[in-house]
Order: C-alpha cells, then sequence, then structure tokens
C-alpha cells in the first residue's frame, strides 16, 4: 500500500512539472528538410525539402548586413554554401544550430590580410534584451525563439545551408 502511495505521489508530481513552462524542444515529423536558402537582402530564409518550401522565415543579420563576412569583429553574416555543424542548447540565444563559417578559403583569405577569420556564427533565437531590433547580431541570422525551436527539430547536423547576398 505504501508502494501505491509513493507511486501515485511520483505520478502527481509529474503532471505538475509538465504545467509549467513549455519546453523549448519540439518534435518535428514533417518532410526531410535538405537545404536552408538564406536571402540577405530580403532578410527570408527557406526551409527546403529538394525543390519545395516546407517553412519560412523573416530574419535579422548582423550590425553590417551587406558583404560577405571576412573579418573577426567586421559585423558581416558570410555569404556562400555552409553546412550546419552543430546545434547548442544551451545557447545565450534560446537554441542555435553552428554554421560551418570559416571554410579553408574564408581562412587563408583573413590569414592572407593578417587578421582572423572570426567564427560562432549561427542560426538562433532572441534574447529580450534585442527583441525588436534590427541587425543586430556580431553576423548571425537571428529569429525569434519560437521559430528556433520549429527550425532546431526540422533541421539536421550536416544539412547545407547557402546564404546569398
Amino acid at each position: 500500500m505504501k508502494l501505491v502511495k509513493i507511486l501515485v505521489a511520483f505520478v502527481a508530481f509529474l503532471g505538475l512539472v509538465s504545467c509549467g513552462k513549455p519546453s523549448k524542444f519540439v518534435a518535428y515529423n514533417g518532410p526531410d528538410i535538405t537545404s536552408i536558402v538564406v536571402q540577405k537582402e530580403n532578410r527570408r530564409m527557406f526551409l527546403m525539402n529538394g525543390n519545395s518550401v516546407v517553412k519560412a522565415y523573416d530574419f535579422e543579420l548582423g550590425f553590417t548586413p551587406v558583404g560577405h563576412k571576412q573579418f573577426e569583429g567586421d559585423g558581416k553574416t558570410p555569404e556562400g554554401t555552409y553546412r550546419i555543424s552543430h546545434r547548442n542548447p544551451r545557447s545565450a540565444y534560446h537554441l542555435s544550430l553552428g554554421i560551418s563559417y570559416p571554410n579553408t578559403r574564408d581562412a587563408e583569405f583573413a590569414r592572407s590580410q593578417g587578421k582572423k577569420p572570426g567564427g560562432d556564427i549561427f542560426i538562433h533565437g532572441t534574447p529580450k534584451s534585442e527583441l525588436g531590433k534590427d541587425d543586430w547580431t556580431a553576423g548571425c541570422i537571428a529569429v525569434t525563439n519560437e521559430e528556433i525551436e520549429e527550425i532546431y527539430a526540422m533541421v539536421k547536423d550536416g544539412t547545407p545551408i547557402f546564404i546569398y547576398p
């Protein structure tokens, strides 16, 4: 009888815990995302399955949005073909997906100029302090927290990302 009371109390506890803040990890059961297409000028990002758009998002960029990222601290978002390199569930920006910048060519160019290429470029959520601001990141692609939860669930590591001017 005591075991039954303990089990009932445990189940009740789990029920109360699940009524709290919703999890930032959502499930996705749709078509595979085979690529991401980013149009910087239009501030539109498309999650693609083959040639079909599965989902589209608006976003914010780095504080110097025009042009290809070349150096650490330039505030630009890279342009070109990269991959989703990793995910960070403990990101300071809610959740984040790493972009494989710099590639070999990016790193070699920066070195040839005597500078560092920078790094830590992500698709990520938005801290409350930056809500409503335009182009505030250090070169990342920022979406709302609800949107990064969807994107995080939909996109797998290794997915190609095409970033256009």
